[in-house]
């Protein structure tokens, strides 16, 4: 049978031990016993487990006190109270500390077998719950935005000087440069990292049903509207709500943006009362906003309450030295994900790769490291594995590369130039006259070429 987890029994009665040890390990469960509180607690210091039972009435020290140490011990220790009927209120107060439930002596077996396996699973959702905490801490750190150019320093530099703050931040920079990560990874390393991160999602929504997602309606607001509904600014009470795309907002939602950012209250649509919040607003945007001020389609005000702290993020071209950082890192990502063993890309690979100007930035590069793992049946990422038009952008590149040269007529002269005087001097012993005569020029002409070439003619003689 499989072990379905390791319960600690913590009873001074032998016949306890024998009945619950008999039943649970029958259900496949793994059992330890203890006799009193210090054996207990002992086996704790070095042990790992589940679920506890435990009963109240112990030599020495008490169950309350052992309930309380192993909390200290183990936070997420999930404990079920053993307890006779007339220490019922005891066992309630001991729940008010920490414990999961309590049973009743005598038990039922089954009874008692439906609780441990209610306690086993919200013991496990719990561990899951810290898991993907922990994940999401690592995902969004600082750590997991990628680049070591200097205009990334830059972009870190302030990242993290700005997340611990109540600041509003507005984020710059055209699509697929990262802009959401930046947000999330603000919010996870600010003290409302356990409260709601929400995504508006600005120009996705017409601008009733936006107003009416942002700050929520009565009942009998607008047509359609059955129920009083909430919206995302409650809804992120404490926390964080990120307006990407913020451009996009109409005028007459801008100026109830700007009323909460100033005053921290709003009211519903259709309502009257008034709703206090405290949201911290983090904005992004891929268009000239001053440019839309001019143009009268963004309100000064609001720009001015956004740009608190602004964060312009480059555009990956203009951080090519960060692209092997970021595809080791992606190429890392979809391997584990589609369970390959990819080892990198190809030198001609990683050439192509760094040349290419990445118009989708960031984002384009993800998708073409997730396209080539998925595709590729090497351990290496080949030419094969790229799609044609980054081969042809790369053939397109080379031949206007070649193009340019062969047009540099300047250039191409000087070299030919150079070449021809150095021979001429090695024939000629290092003895410029004879050089000269060689080439059909005047000794000074000669001279004056070689100084603006800047020939290096010591080893020549």
């Amino acid at each position: 049978m499989t072990q379905k987890g390791m319960i600690h029994i913590i009873d001074d009665e032998p016949i306890i031990h024998e009945v619950l040890g008999d039943l649970l390990s029958s259900e496949g469960y793994e059992v330890e016993n203890s006799a009193s509180g210090e054996e207990a607690l002992d086996k704790h210091s070095s042990q790992s487990f589940q679920l506890v039972l435990l009963d109240l009435l112990l030599p020495g020290i008490d169950g309350i006190d052992v309930l309380k140490k192993l909390k200290k011990i183990d936070p997420n220790s999930v404990i079920i109270i053993i307890t006779a009927f007339a220490s019922v209120e005891s066992a309630i107060s001991a729940m008010r500390i920490g414990a999961y439930d309590y049973i009743q002596k005598p038990f039922k077996h089954d009874e008692l077998l439906i609780t441990v396996q209610r306690a086993i699973e919200h013991r496990k959702l719990k561990e899951e719950n810290i898991r993907l905490k922990d994940e999401l801490q690592r995902k969004f750190s600082f750590e997991n935005i990628i680049g070591k150019s200097e205009v990334m320093k830059t972009v870190f530099e302030t990242v993290k000087a700005s997340a611990p703050t109540r600041s509003t931040i507005l984020l710059q920079g055209e699509s697929g440069t990262g802009k959401e990560l930046v947000a999330r990874a603000i919010h996870q390393n600010s003290d409302r990292k356990n409260s709601p991160f929400i995504i508006v999602n600005s120009g996705s929504l017409p601008p009733d049903l936006l107003e009416s997602n942002l700050f929520g309606h009565v009942k009998g607001a607008f047509t359609g509207a059955v129920s009083n509904k909430k919206g995302l600014f409650e809804a992120a009470e404490n926390g964080t709500i990120f307006f990407d795309e913020i451009s996009s907002l109409n005028m007459e939602t801008q100026a109830k943006l700007l009323r909460v950012m100033q005053d921290r209250e709003f009211m519903k649509l259709g309502g009257t009362k008034t709703i206090r919040v405290d949201v911290r607003v983090i904005a992004a945007t891929n268009a000239d906003l001053e440019e839309q001020i001019s143009e009268k389609m963004f309100r000064e005000d609001l720009f001015y309450r956004l740009n608190v702290i602004m964060i312009e993020l480059p555009l990956l071209k203009e951080r090519k030295e960060d692209i092997p950082l970021l595809v080791k890192h992606f190429l890392d990502t979809y391997s584990k994900e589609n369970e390959k063993e990819i080892m990198g890309v190809t030198d001609d690979v990683m050439e192509i790769l760094v040349s290419y100007d990445w118009p989708g930035n960031i984002r384009e590069l993800e998708n073409l490291i997730e396209r080539a793992v998925v595709l590729t049946k090497s351990k290496l990422i080949s030419r094969e594995n790229l799609p044609p038009f980054l081969l042809a952008s790369q053939e397109e590149t080379r031949a206007v590369a070649s193009v340019n040269n062969e047009l540099n007529l300047k250039e191409n002269i000087q070299t030919f130039q150079k070449k021809a005087i150095i021979s001429a001097l090695k024939q000629a012993k290092g003895i410029q006259k004879k050089a000269a005569n060689l080439l059909g020029v005047k000794p000074t002409t000669l001279n004056e070429m070689i100084k603006r070439l800047n020939i290096d003619i010591s080893n020549l003689q």
